[in-house]
């Protein structure tokens, strides 16, 4: 077995997120919604993961209480050997801060700032100086090292989305969510996109936890978690795109 599929085994590594009998309820009394029913999931640290299902299976919201934007209605979510649920609201904007980084299908840069102003600030929020090299050198290893004082709507949607690449990863997080992050892109942008998660993980050892609707880029992962009607329906490892598509095609149909 290669260090890899070791990784993606869980073999000898233990969980940078951890989800136990998570429910999700939106609403209450007969209009009430179980978005997630059970839910029990590990996401191996050093590993890519990724997340689909039909709509409405709960892939967002999955994400969304793995990574601390909302709460669960019953159950516990450890990220980082720290459970979330213990965490007042401030403790938690501080543990997202400083062990998680994000990135959206929108981007969400500050288009105000250049490239080398949005990757820095995450680390101003934690009132930290940003050390320009470590700036750039997180520029460089998305290849955009000469964009650097660019702002946002001087880079095409595929840059704008390596920056936040950059900026989510600037401050070392114990994992990355990735929500969508090729939505926006076209097909030639997406496969870079995808290139750097994927490196971010076998170069040096970073955690992704992607959530997508498309197989071409769960093929990129080292496992798939699919959901259905809000439960873990499969997880597989290793699947090029066409079996994530045939899986895929069996939970919808």
């Amino acid at each position: 077995m290669t260090i890899n599929e070791t990784r993606a085994a869980g073999t000898g590594t233990a969980d940078a997120v951890r989800l136990r009998s998570v429910r999700r309820v939106y609403g209450a009394g007969e209009g009430a919604v179980t978005a997630l029913d059970g839910v029990t999931l590990g996401f191996p640290a050093g590993v890519f993961s990724a997340v689909m299902g039909p709509s409405g299976s709960g892939k967002s919201t999955l994400l969304h209480c793995a990574a601390g934007l909302e709460r669960p209605t019953a159950g516990t979510v450890t990220v980082a050997d720290t459970e979330l649920g213990a965490l007042d609201e401030r403790a938690l904007t501080l543990l997202r801060r400083d062990r998680i980084g994000f990135v959206f299908q929108s981007f969400n840069l500050v288009p105000a700032l250049t490239a080398e102003q949005n990757v820095a600030l995450p680390l101003r929020l934690a009132g930290l100086r940003p050390d320009r090299d470590r700036v750039r050198q997180g520029l460089a290893e998305v290849g955009l090292a000469d964009r650097a004082g660019h702002r946002p709507s001087e880079l095409s949607g595929g840059q704008q989305q390596r920056v936040a690449i950059a900026r989510a990863l600037v401050t070392g997080p114990a994992v990355l969510f990735a929500d969508e992050p090729t939505g926006a892109l076209d097909s030639a942008a997406s496969r870079e996109v995808l290139a750097l998660l994927r490196r971010a993980v076998d170069r040096h050892g970073r955690t992704v936890v992607m959530v997508t609707h498309d197989p071409v880029a769960a093929g990129y992962a080292d496992r798939v978690v699919f959901l259905r009607d809000g439960r873990v329906a499969e997880v597989a490892e290793y699947l090029d795109a066409r079996g994530v598509a045939e899986r895929l095609a069996r939970l919808e149909g």
